[in-house]
């Protein structure tokens, strides 16, 4: 069987399109890497790439190797993660996934707080509105604003989060604030190809369609940045619009949402002391956090 270090490399020139490239990024000369590529051809029997005028192009069978692949980069963290700490130590470390706006809005200072607790605890957070496998140890623990559906998961319900409509005082000054959510003068910031914030206001009996943002992105940092930029009139997080003065709730009475926020990490890590104090430092904060 190859080597992890050939499907490392095959990992690499997947991301990255060329040797050199790969080989920079994995710290490697490019005869090396292109050592890897050659002996996980011979080994498996077909060509992995082809060169194009943008590189190297991946074969079919590439890209079928791919899912494996990173199924063996994730174990191999995981492996680290768990080798890089003994069970009882407060020291490694812990792998933290959530989604993008969790992650730079919530998190950073209740994580402050647990590292000024536990300097010697390394942190690793994994920002991403996908879904980290916990199973495949993609990541130790996460926070999630669905109930986790996973076997084998030890999973903690930390409540709802209120999702609102707002407006800063900018655009209420200048337009005036609105009566009813379907004014064609207002200009409302939301989702632009991923529908499905769409499909869960329409089992709430709202209608919202893409048509009717002015403003479109499918990152909800992007929309929290055109918010509080004064462009118009989007939903955010209750606690995160609190923090705000200049965030002003409007058609409170129209547009009421809220989203589950549960933490989980595998059971196989509730050993593990490092991982259950983190586990229950985020589990603390993030009840605060909904209450506030």
């Amino acid at each position: 069987m190859a080597s992890w270090d050939h499907y490392r490399t095959l990992l690499a020139v997947l991301d990255d399109g060329s040797l050199s490239a790969a080989a920079r990024t994995l710290g490697l000369t490019q005869p090396t890497a292109g050592r890897h590529i050659e002996a996980l051809e011979q080994e498996i029997g077909a060509p992995l790439f082809t060169r194009s005028a943008g590189g190297l192009a991946p074969t079919e069978t590439a890209l079928a190797l791919r899912p494996h692949a990173e199924a063996m980069a994730a174990a191999a963290e995981a492996l680290a993660r768990t080798a890089s700490g003994e069970a009882e130590a407060m020291r490694g470390v812990v792998r933290v996934t959530a989604a993008e706006i969790v992650s730079v809005e919530v998190l950073p200072p209740i994580l402050t707080g647990f590292h000024e607790v536990y300097p010697e605890v390394v942190i690793e957070l994994a920002a991403s509105d996908l879904q980290e496998d916990l199973l495949r140890r993609e990541a130790d623990i996460a926070v999630r604003m669905v109930r986790p559906t996973q076997g084998a998961l030890l999973a903690r319900r930390i409540g709802s989060v209120k999702l609102g409509l707002y407006a800063h005082r900018r655009y209420l000054e200048a337009h005036g604030a609105p009566q009813r959510l379907d004014d064609p003068t207002i200009a409302a910031i939301g989702f632009d190809r991923d529908l499905t914030m769409q499909r869960a206001l329409a089992e709430r009996q709202v209608s919202l369609t893409r048509d009717r943002f002015a403003f479109r992105a499918d990152n909800n940092l992007a929309q929290l940045a055109a918010l509080r930029a004064g462009f118009g009139i989007g939903a955010c997080q209750a606690p995160l619009a609190a923090r705000d003065p200049d965030l002003v709730p409007v058609l409170d009475n129209v547009f009421r949402y809220e989203l589950e926020m549960w933490v989980a990490m595998h059971e196989d890590l509730k050993s593990s002391r490092r991982m259950r104090a983190m586990f229950d430092w985020l589990v603390e904060g993030l009840t605060a956090y909904v209450r506030s």
